[in-house]
């Protein structure tokens, strides 16, 4: 437990200090919530979708939470890299151990960015349904968190070149967010989008936060709950066997 402890905290202190890192990572938020909430704000309202910030939002907010997560995984080739890595694998400690220590710390870091950005929204002018759903919002935005780095940390344990892991998160990240339902509405789509936002993980998870911030949940609140537990045990299962084949 101790060193689950440690390697959590460790994530977490590295994330404090890092204030670029924090700021740096508000900016693509801002910039969607401004460009296309304001922006197709007017357009989406004459459709009859209503408020298309209040949709936005959740979205953004997963959207911060899923590459805060899956970009953790570059820590592990970067430790690589520079020997820390070694110094870990060669302790009297079990490789599951410090994967499970490296992601909680990882998905915390990420739910922290998330919350961030959910403040921010408040700027724009975005209102929740009940502050007393905010507990059920931030289990799904934690989910998410630990889904996505297990599988950042599954990725990086294959790879030793940071350029390499980006081409692929990039190639993996971007469809997964833009088919997930986070900038636009699931209902009516072709059967093939609908067939593809089925199956993509991050749907439930963006649909969870929605459904817990404004009341509008699309697959319901047990199917997103499940989903995510399932998906987030399979890459947690994926990233410990692959992690545990690490070869320093």
């Amino acid at each position: 437990m101790s060193i689950l402890y440690q390697l959590w905290l460790r994530q977490l202190k590295r994330y404090v200090r890092s204030r670029a890192r924090i700021i740096g990572s508000l900016g693509q938020p801002i910039l969607f919530l401004v460009a296309l909430g304001f922006g197709f704000g007017p357009v989406f309202q004459k459709a009859g979708g209503g408020d298309y910030l209040s949709f936005l939002a959740p979205g953004v907010i997963g959207m911060a939470i899923l590459f805060s997560a899956v970009f953790s995984g570059i820590e592990i080739i970067w430790d690589r890299q520079f020997g820390f890595l070694k110094e870990m694998l060669v302790a009297p400690v079990s490789r599951i151990q410090i994967m499970f220590g490296r992601t909680l710390g990882g998905a915390t870091v990420a739910t922290i960015q998330g919350l961030i950005v959910f403040g921010l929204t408040f700027l724009f002018g975005f209102h929740v349904i009940s502050f007393a759903f905010l507990p059920l919002a931030i289990l799904f935005m934690f989910l998410i968190a630990l889904l996505f780095t297990a599988l950042g940390t599954a990725i990086a344990s294959m790879l030793d070149d940071m350029q390499g892991f980006q081409l692929i998160i990039n190639f993996l990240v971007m469809p997964l967010f833009f088919l997930s339902g986070a900038l636009f509405p699931l209902q009516g789509l072709p059967a093939v989008i609908n067939d593809i936002a089925t199956i993509d993980p991050l749907s439930y998870g963006i649909d969870g936060v929605r459904g817990a911030l404004t009341g509008a949940f699309h697959f319901g609140l047990g199917t997103d709950v499940g989903v995510l537990l399932v998906v987030t045990a399979v890459f947690i299962g994926i990233g410990s066997y692959l992690f545990s084949k690490v070869q320093i």
